[in-house]
């Protein structure tokens, strides 16, 4: 798949732009604070309904416009589909898809999938754990559409059990017995959606763990074995690298029932997916702490690079020997089962201004094993910062434009 065409109308720093895109290389150059990253920004939003930059949707629209508009035209073998996405502050998101009906945004979850790699991905080796929970789930959703649904009610679920946590607290600070009724209701209600998410991650760990160690291999010196590991406030089945969701959900009622005195205590959730990291090891050591700078970012590449082959990204040259067992049978039919999964579904990768961060070795190699892919698209600040084989078509953009250049 590749992006042909994207316009924007009040997103970001564009009042309103037309740009068309080729498959293959697109390399967007422009000094700093020009808009390079607002372009790729806006198709990644249209992957997966957010942002690499900010937590929320306010900043994805102009300054003085009550809202954004993002429009995309995808094309995936001999067939081409308009998405546009509204954007407004304090109000639910719209979509359309082909000029229909407006409806969810979530409704154009899988028509765009996308990759970016940014500096900011160097915070998923050595930031804190919530970024890396966001790196699950936005892969999850782009893997599993109906996923979006799921977090959504789940962060809910476990809004509105904190609420009734510090009503509890004030209780029992007022010298009485706290009723524990209301929030054993409230923990069959996470637990039963909690179990469903933990079992997508478990299982999406499974099958990045071999894509990652492999990635890391081609993109670095190959010093030590890059692994993953999740760690969850859910004890797992022992010995299952995907335990099944009924069996997360029991774990995860108990867990909650044993957390009751502790979480009145404090007043907050202390168990479920919303409390659980995936930890990165390289060479049996915490990536966090102890990889040098040039590993961290040779290991967030690998993330990235085993996203994409996930993804079904077969142009970039990974090994892939099949689905690992723990997707095989009901699990893989559950949680990545994709009837389109195969033809022209390669994602489009975005490499946002990460070559002058990299080492020329890194980027040499960064950039063999990504020309391949059916559309790449590339922000740098200068041409040279571009690799030759990823020049392609060229784009200049300045404040509020963008121009085809040559």
């Amino acid at each position: 798949m590749y992006v042909s065409h994207l316009s924007l109308l009040d997103f970001r720093s564009y009042e309103s732009v037309e740009v068309e895109l080729e498959p293959g290389p697109n390399a967007f150059v422009g000094r700093n604070g020009q808009g390079k990253t607002n372009l790729v920004e806006a198709i990644a939003y249209t992957a997966t309904l957010g942002s690499h930059r900010v937590a929320n949707d306010t900043p994805l629209i102009r300054a003085g416009a009550e809202r954004a508009v993002i429009r995309t035209r995808v094309v995936r073998g001999d067939r081409a589909s308009t998405i546009e996405l509204e954007i407004t502050a304090g109000k639910a998101n719209r979509a359309r898809v082909n000029r229909g009906q407006a409806g969810r945004a979530r409704d154009v979850l899988g028509i765009l999938r996308t990759v970016l790699f940014a500096p900011e991905d160097l915070a998923l080796v050595k930031g804190d754990p919530e970024g890396r929970r966001r790196f699950l789930d936005q892969l999850v959703v782009q893997l599993l559409p109906r996923a979006a649904g799921l977090l959504q009610d789940y962060e809910r679920v476990v809004r509105q059990r904190s609420a009734l946590l510090k009503s509890l607290r004030q209780v029992r600070g007022a010298g009485r017995a706290p009723d524990l009724s209301t929030l054993e209701v409230w923990d069959a209600k996470a637990a039963q959606l909690g179990g469903q998410i933990l079992a997508m991650r478990h299982a999406l760990v499974a099958a990045l763990r071999p894509r990652v160690a492999a990635a890391y291999e081609q993109v670095s010196d190959a010093n030590g074995l890059a692994e993953l590991e999740y760690r969850s406030s859910v004890p797992a089945t022992a010995g299952d690298p995907a335990p099944s969701a009924p069996d997360l959900e029991k774990a995860m009622l108990e867990a909650l029932a044993e957390a009751h005195p502790q979480e009145v205590e404090r007043g907050v959730s202390l168990v479920g997916p919303h409390r659980d990291d995936l930890v990165l090891t390289l060479g049996g050591l915490p990536a966090k702490g102890y990889a040098s700078h040039g590993e961290s970012w040779s290991f967030a590449l690998a993330l990235r690079l085993a996203s994409y082959r996930l993804l079904g990204g077969s142009a970039v040259g990974l090994p892939d020997d099949g689905a690992p067992a723990a997707l095989e049978g009901p699990a893989r039919e559950q949680v990545f089962w994709d009837p389109d999964h195969g033809t022209d579904a390669d994602p489009v990768l975005i490499l946002d201004d990460v070559f002058a961060e990299l080492d020329v070795r890194r980027r040499e190699r960064l950039a063999e094993l990504v020309a391949p892919a059916r559309q790449v698209l590339v922000t740098a600040a200068v041409p040279a910062d571009v690799p030759p084989g990823l020049m392609g078509a060229r784009f200049e953009v300045t404040p509020g434009q963008v121009r085809r250049a040559g």
